[in-house]
């Protein structure tokens, strides 16, 4: 199983999503949107890319392509962060 497919999250995901839940992330409008955490790009924009695809995280608002804007977790993501929780389930970054 692929990493896009496998449902548990690695610890860089895991720390991702709960910086997006708590209010601390923005992310670009774009289609390949890169992230920022407390005002500094993330290092691992795979990272974020993969969460966007996975249909984990995404932008609050629409603006134009390179806008930053506060990125939300979506239902999805709520979930997945709470089972990742939850288990206790630690997977290699």
């Amino acid at each position: 199983m692929s990493d896009e497919q496998s449902s548990e999250l690695n610890h860089r995901e895991r720390a991702t999503l709960r910086a997006v839940a708590s209010g601390r992330a923005e992310i670009s409008c774009s289609c390949e949107p890169d992230l920022f955490v407390d005002g500094l790009s993330c290092c691992d924009q795979a990272t974020t890319r993969r969460l966007v695809r996975r249909g984990f995280i995404e932008a609050a608002a629409v603006g134009p392509c390179g806008e930053l804007v506060l990125a939300v977790l979506t239902a999805a993501g709520m979930v997945a962060l709470n089972e990742a929780t939850s288990s206790g389930a630690v997977t290699a970054a």
